[in-house]
């Protein structure tokens, strides 16, 4: 659905002629887990984007209705002590009470809410949710948006209204997406660097299309390992906040202190930093060869160490790596499901796909979604 046929279903729907908003889903080209221990992270925004449409109220009251689902559901933004009812309206409502809770004054509004970010398949529709209506709710209340912290309000709904215990990036980097290029973020300073995307390169998707219902509890529960890790080496090392501040030479001298499990999920988070790191600076001396190595060394850490792929995404990712014109795929986002990103020589990528898909749906019964994307900006507003 394009923004102008989304303004005309606003206006049958509700009236009046709204104004539009866009936020960017993402990928995330390596450094994956890294953001909740305070790492380094590598995504790009999309062209895949959730756009809101929106006029205020005189009341206090917010109405929202997606149209993926035709629901619409009421919420009161003077409700004593709001909780979460557990559905995708959680992301929307979260980002309103905690943007009331650190002092913003919305005002009510009618909003309608559609995406063109695929659910469930890893490329962060939920924080393309919320970054949307966080920035169409300030705006509309005449209230000026600070993308750092619409980031932290938006990632902080995620983590204390709904539940998922997420890192910064991807709200972060919809809300400081560049276009053409991937942007490497210190998850703990939040300083970045925009990446520009080899104009001999491109990120070919490919979504598995299966989620394993055990994406929300494992994500929880790798958090949980870290945080274990950390408390057991800090008694060797003194006292540390996250995983970023230990080296491989340390985690391998203390690793008696951990158990094993705890130890492969501190192994992958340690040495995806350092991956991570280098991949930046093979991007931009464009070494695309290395860039494509560190992708694989990436997804081996997050089978073996990590323990966050599936058989589908190691399928794909084994179809993709010995095709002409392949520098490197690994699985991206939060795991158990979803897709893999490829960065594939330009004159590749047509037999890229074909092949790919062909493979894949001859060996699940599964036909997949593959697609090149380019990487978009941030959030901002829609048209028309």
């Amino acid at each position: 659905m394009t923004a102008q046929q989304l303004a005309v279903e606003y206006q049958r729907f509700w009236g009046g002629r709204p104004r539009l908003y866009r936020a960017p889903g993402r990928v995330n080209l390596i450094g994956e887990h890294t953001d909740y221990n305070d790492g380094f992270v590598m995504p790009a925004a999309l062209e895949f984007a959730t756009l809101t449409a929106i006029l205020p109220r005189s009341d206090r009251r917010l109405r929202v209705r997606s149209l993926a689902i035709a629901q619409t559901l009421e919420f009161d933004l003077d409700e004593v002590d709001p909780h979460p009812r557990g559905d995708w309206s959680d992301y929307v409502f979260g980002v309103a009470v905690m943007l009331e809770r650190g002092g913003c004054r919305l005002r009510g509004a009618d909003i309608m809410v559609q995406s063109s970010v695929p659910m469930g398949a890893g490329m962060s529709s939920s924080a393309a949710l919320e970054v949307s209506a966080g920035y169409a709710l300030l705006a509309e209340s005449g209230i000026p948006v600070d993308p750092i912290a619409l980031a932290k309000t938006c990632q902080r709904a995620e983590n204390e209204f709904v539940g998922m215990r997420c890192g910064i990036m991807d709200q972060f980097i919809s809300c400081h997406g560049v276009a053409g290029h991937a942007i490497l973020l210190d998850c703990r300073s939040l300083e970045f660097r925009p990446l520009p995307i080899d104009f001999r390169a491109r990120l070919v998707i490919s979504n598995t299309m299966v989620r394993h219902e055990l994406a929300g509890s494992e994500y929880n529960r790798r958090r949980e390992d870290c945080e274990r890790g950390v408390a057991l080496l800090s008694s060797a090392l003194g006292p540390i906040a996250a995983l970023r501040d230990v080296t491989e030479e340390q985690l391998e001298r203390h690793a008696d202190l951990l158990p094993a499990v705890t130890y492969r999920r501190c192994r992958h988070i340690v040495t995806e930093n350092r991956r991570t790191l280098l991949a930046a600076d093979a991007l931009a001396g464009g070494d695309l060869r290395r860039f494509g190595d560190l992708m694989v060394e990436s997804h081996r850490s997050m089978r073996d160490d990590y323990q966050i792929s599936c058989p589908e995404l190691d399928l794909m990712v084994d179809l993709a790596l010995p095709l002409a014109g392949v520098y490197g795929s690994r699985m991206t986002g939060g795991g158990f499901g979803g897709c893999t990103v490829s960065l594939v020589d330009a004159g590749s990528v047509g037999e890229f796909k074909d092949t790919v898909a062909r493979a894949y749906r001859e060996a699940t019964g599964i036909d997949p979604a593959i697609f090149t994307c380019s990487p978009g900006a941030s959030v901002g507003r829609g048209e028309p």
